[in-house]
Formats: structure tokens, sequence, C-alpha cells
């Protein structure tokens, strides 16, 4: 459960755009990424076993800090999964469709066949997350081989004849993380654009990538809410979340490791959005390897998808109930039981992202915002537990506090204002629902 919860498309993207901030020490980000993951995951542990009730930290944050900071978890995650459903249909596009201009139009359509399935009543079942995360760790596994292969045999040959990036020296691979970062940059500007080079520049760089990807380990706080569901669950919830936390981490290591390897990015414009795609072909593999990597980001990403539109909109249904969101927004289908109008807003604004924003490297930064965020609550909440209610010490959660707000601090700029111009508007929105309804 904790696997399948965890490693998904954020994967798929988010490794290539760490390679490209912090060249080597994207290892060191993705230390810091599952440390704040860890933290963050038995805070989520710790308030599930005391208020074990859907809603998540819109109501834990409620039930220990009050109303007002339960609705800033609750939008927060409304605003982070929803650019996730945005990021995840831009994933698919970009390991389906060659063409770049195509790749907006098919995301949408995804988004929108996605939707209609939802609102008829049809969510990826638990056997169905089983099969997804089998067909994406089998596609991992088999690139990751078929790259250290590549990186092995030496320089390869690409479309162009040339001699690609599997052999480039150790020198070039170091000097990934200044050369490489505006890569990234270019789509989704930061402060990596504006400081010197230097060991500034490695700081702020380790700290962006470690904030992207936190993306790639989004979903592994579910572990910790099956507390009702399992034997001894102050024993065995600690113990599967560093047993998926360590697996997916190595998976990820490996993998990262790899790209470094292989890297830096053929033409110095980065991994892109299909960075294993990119990289398969810097080790002249292509083919049946493409389509493999294909399947796995394709199956993981759609499921994904499935999964949050329906997530989200269930959220923005308990938010509507409390008065938090405009009410019209509870109703639910008599015929599918499914909150329709929630479903059909998420869709819509997802579509509308789909269409809008700069690269899907700008909505995983824009999920990170979000969901931080939400985490950032849930630790402030766990610390406020005392006596019996508390497992784990308060340590941890000053910890995923303090690290949440870092890697917030830490995104590019533009997502920042933005992420906060919208947390402003769904104050401003709460307000305005609970005058009228007071």
């Amino acid at each position: 459960m904790g696997l399948a919860a965890m490693i998904g498309a954020g994967v798929f993207v988010s490794l290539g755009a760490a390679a490209d901030l912090a060249g080597p020490a994207v290892l060191a980000a993705l230390l810091l990424a599952a440390v704040v993951a860890l933290a963050n995951a038995t805070s989520t542990a710790q308030l599930a076993a005391r208020y074990p009730t859907s809603g998540g930290s819109y109501v834990y944050g409620r039930e220990q800090l009050g109303h007002g900071w339960g609705f800033l978890a609750g939008w927060c995650f409304v605003i982070g999964k929803t650019a996730s459903c945005a990021a995840m249909a831009l994933v698919v596009a970009a390991y389906l469709v060659p063409e770049e201009a195509w790749r907006r139009p098919v995301a949408a359509g995804v988004v929108l066949v996605l939707t209609a399935v939802n609102l008829v009543g049809i969510t990826r079942t638990a056997a169905l997350a089983r099969v997804l995360v089998a067909v994406a760790v089998t596609a991992l596994l088999l690139t990751a081989v078929r790259l250290a292969v590549g990186v092995l045999a030496g320089p390869a040959s690409g479309a162009d004849g040339t001699a690609d990036a599997g052999g480039a020296a150790e020198g070039d691979a170091v000097a990934t993380g200044a050369a490489t970062a505006t890569g990234f940059a270019a789509a989704v500007p930061g402060p990596l654009a504006d400081v010197p080079d230097g060991s500034l520049g490695v700081v702020l760089a380790v700290l962006q990538a470690a904030a992207i990807l936190f993306f790639a380990f989004a979903g592994y706080a579910r572990v910790a809410t099956l507390g009702e569901e399992v034997v001894a669950p102050r024993r065995t919830i600690p113990r599967a979340i560093l047993l998926a936390l360590g697996i997916v981490l190595a998976l990820y290591v490996l993998l990262a490791v790899l790209l470094v390897l292989v890297g830096p990015a053929p033409g110095g414009t980065g991994w892109g959005a299909a960075p294993f795609v990119t990289a398969l072909d810097a080790v002249g593999a292509g083919g049946a390897w493409t389509l493999v990597v294909t399947v796995g980001a394709t199956a993981a990403a759609a499921g994904s998808l499935l999964a949050l539109v329906a997530g989200v909109s269930r959220t923005m249904l308990s938010m509507a109930r409390e008065g938090d969101l405009p009410r019209p927004l509870a109703a639910v289908s008599a015929r599918f039981g499914v909150p329709w109008r929630a479903e059909a807003t998420v869709g819509a604004v997802v579509v509308a992202l789909v269409l809008l924003v700069p690269s899907a490297l700008t909505a995983v930064a824009a999920s990170s915002f979000g969901v931080l965020l939400y985490y950032a609550v849930a630790n402030a909440a766990a610390l406020t537990q005392r006596g019996g209610d508390r497992m784990f010490p308060r340590a941890l959660q000053v910890v995923g506090l303090a690290g949440c707000a870092l890697l917030v601090a830490a995104l590019p700029r533009p997502t920042l204002l933005a992420g906060l111009g919208v947390v402003v508007t769904g104050i401003l929105v709460r307000l305005l629902v609970r005058s009228r309804t007071d």
C-alpha cells in the first residue's frame, strides 16, 4: 500500500528536473526530501490515530489549531493536488506524444476522459493500484538496467550520429549543478537565475531540487491513515512508513545516480518533461526501450490522475458542507453518488492549467507549494498533541515543520507569488461565503 501510494508518475518527471538543478548534488536533495517526507508521515500517523476519519489535515488542523488553520490545510491540499492533476496529464502527453504542439490538447483530452470516468462513479480500486504500481516499478527497473548497461558500455551514438552524454567526463557531470540549472530555470524561473556561482548557488540548487523531488514522494502519508485497519497500529505503522520510504528512496537514488552518470542532458537544455526517454536515447537505446518507459509513465500518471480528481473533489465536498467553500459544490449525484459539481469544477480547472501553465515542471512546483503548506499545518497540529496522543518525539514535528517551510521558501519566486495569491483568494472567498451563511 505504501509503495502504491508513493511510486507514481512524479518520479518520471521530477528526477530529471532535480538533476538539471543540482547535478550530482541531486543525491543530497533526495535525502533532504525523504527526511521531510518521513517527518510529515509520522505527524500524520500520530494525528490519524487520534482522529480516525476522512479529511486529513483539514480535520486535524481544525480540531487541534482552530477552524482557520483547518481551512488553510484543506485549501492548500486543493491547490497542491489540482496542480498535481495538471502535472500528471502533462506527463502522460510528454511520454505519449512526440510532437510538442499536440501535447497540451492530448493532456486536456486525458483530463476530460478521466473526469468523465469519475463522474459515473468509477475510481481506481486497490487491485488496480497494485497493477499500476507493478507496471511502473517494472518499467523503472528495466529502464535502470538499460541505462546502467549504456553507462558501462561508454559513449553511444545518438540519432545524430555523434557521441552522446553516456561517456561524458567527470568534470562535465560536476559542472551540471551550475550549467544545467538554467534548463529548469528557463521553464520555472527561480532564485538560481539571480545568484552568483559558488556555495550559495549550490545550496539553493539542492533546496530547490529537494522541493521538486518532494513531489515524487507524494502519497506516502496514506500509510499513516490506516490505523483502524491494521493490527497494533502504534508498532506496525511506523515500521511500514520506514520500510516504504526506504524502498522508494533506494529506487530513486539508483535512478538519480544513473541520470548523473548519463548526463549532462544532450543539447544543454535539460532533461525535459520526459527525462528517461531522453536518457535512453542518450545511451543509444530507443524503440522497445522507449515503449517500456512510456507504458510505465502512462500507467502511473493515468492512475494517479484518476485517483487525484476523486480525492480533490471529495475534499472540496467536505469543505463545502462545512461552509468553507461555496455550498453548491456539495451537490451529490443521486444516480452515481459522486460530488458531481466538485468533480466537474476540478476537471475544468485542471484543463485550464494544462493549457496555460508554461510546462509540466511549473505544475510540479505549484503542487509542491500547496502540499508542503498542507503538511506544515499537519506538523503544527501534531506538535500540540499531548499525553497518550503522542506516538513520536516532538523533534520530528519540528523537523517536518521547519523542512516544509524551508522547501517552500526555496521554490521559484513566480510559484511562490502565484501560490500565495491563490491562498489569499481562497481566504477571501471563505470569508465571503461564511458572511452570507452566518
